[in-house]
């Protein structure tokens, strides 16, 4: 139920509907602003409030006609307004309502983000703890490591996504300014008093510095901060997705009853929901060029910002919560095995053991160098399947001479590798 309210709740930020109330909203302000300043007499500005509102067929049906959507909002508007609408838009350019609305919209719209982030900060959490003690295999390259346990990945994405959250937010931060500064933003025929109005009552910031329009800086920081949530969201469903191939099944992502994983083979069981949150992620990184791009513009305006950011901004936004949503829903129900991890740690006959191993001889006296090539000598032995590393270890006599029974326990032991990670939970903010 959260996921599809969530979902719904952002794309209505996106309707031209909500767009045309914000810029009603920000005109309004205008000309509350512009009566304190006594260029509009207070009857008219009774009259814009109490009459002022709009149509969206009507708007688009005038739009098709003069192919200006501000214009066709304006002469929509005057129709309710009648007379008095000579004042609304009053000193402003097109801009001046555009953009301060389009902030309000990646305010918004960054907030409801934020909030899906927090909940899957949480998710990730809960499923960190309640393995902070479960072995499994690490992997670098794809190919077994040194042991880690399962709580400890999940403690990575749970601090990643904290990353994410302070990130997204200083970027919506940086994108909630409003400009109604004028066709060039030396506000020529509007006072500043205006837009300092306008902004307070928005929930703005007045911009500084602006041209005909806020600087697109602003929108490819907010759009940077989706994209990076959206690659880390890539990694996580990529992690899943690996985990759950049949040759290693640590985890699965729920499969929920009637659900069926392929139209030919009925044993299938896919991880599809975090192959949904790998392919939209791409769009989003992907949109993430487009906004470098709308950075670069004609000296004080041109609008060729303007089509693409009604593509990518509606689209990523409501993309990344999708996908937010559909992770949480994954982490919430994963199913966790925690015996077929114990299984494949035992896989390689205990290469994983190797570095100890290294490491002890070292302390006894031979150089790293000789170290190194007597134990991967043996490793590629178990590597054919000769015996485990402890057995091939305790028969070499080379390692004979340095290592005893005792010593060889002592790195054969699993808990080693597990004796810091309540020092990493701690780090973490994990207790």
């Amino acid at each position: 139920m959260i996921d599809r309210y969530s979902r719904s709740e952002i794309a209505g930020i996106w309707t031209l509907e909500n767009k045309f109330r914000i810029w009603l909203d920000i005109e309004i302000a205008a000309c509350e602003a512009n009566a304190r300043l006594g260029l509009i007499p207070a009857g008219d500005l009774a009259t814009i409030r109490e009459k002022a509102d709009f149509n969206v067929e009507r708007i688009l049906e005038i739009e098709n006609q003069v192919h200006h959507d501000v214009i066709a909002f304006l002469t929509c508007v005057g129709e309710y307004v009648g007379p008095s609408s000579r004042f609304i838009h009053y000193g402003l350019t097109s801009s001046d309502i555009v953009d301060t609305a389009l902030s309000i919209q990646m305010k918004q719209s960054g907030e409801i983000i934020v909030k899906g982030i927090e909940t899957l900060i949480e998710k990730l959490r809960g499923l960190a703890l309640k393995h902070k003690k479960t072995p499994c295999m690490g992997r670098s390259h794809g190919v077994h490591a040194e042991p880690t346990t399962f709580g400890m990945k999940m403690a990575l994405y749970f601090k990643e996504f904290q990353r994410n959250r302070d990130r997204l937010a200083a970027a919506i931060e940086n994108a909630s300014y409003g400009k109604l500064s004028g066709a060039v933003g030396t506000y020529s025929n509007i006072d500043p008093e205006v837009e300092r109005h306008v902004c307070a009552r928005m929930g703005l910031r007045a911009e500084p510095v602006a041209t005909q329009i806020i600087q697109r800086d602003r929108h490819a920081e907010f759009m940077a901060a989706l994209a990076i949530t959206a690659g880390s969201l890539d990694k996580l469903a990529t992690e899943i997705r690996h985990l759950q191939r049949t040759e290693v099944r640590e985890v699965e992502e729920p499969f929920q009853k009637g659900q069926k994983g392929s139209s030919a083979m009925p044993h299938k069981r896919n991880p599809i929901l975090a192959e949904r949150v790998s392919g939209l992620s791409r769009v989003i990184k992907a949109n993430m060029n487009v906004a470098l791009d709308d950075m670069t513009l004609w000296h004080e305006r041109d609008i060729s910002h303007s089509s693409a950011e009604r593509v990518i901004l509606p689209d990523s936004t409501v993309a990344l919560d999708y996908i937010i949503h559909r992770m949480i829903f994954i982490i919430d129900g994963l199913i966790v095995y925690p015996e077929t991890m114990k299984e494949n740690m035992e896989r390689t006959g205990g290469l994983f053991y190797s570095q100890s191993l290294l490491l002890k001889l070292v302390e006894k006296g031979l150089s790293r160098e000789d170290s190194y090539a007597l134990v991967q000598d043996i490793a590629m032995r178990v590597w054919k399947r000769e015996g485990t590393l402890r057995e091939l270890a305790g028969r070499d006599p080379k390692i004979g001479a340095l290592l005893g029974e005792r010593d060889l326990d002592a790195i054969f032991d699993m808990s080693g590798y597990l004796k810091n990670i309540d020092y990493v939970f701690k780090n973490a903010g994990l207790e």
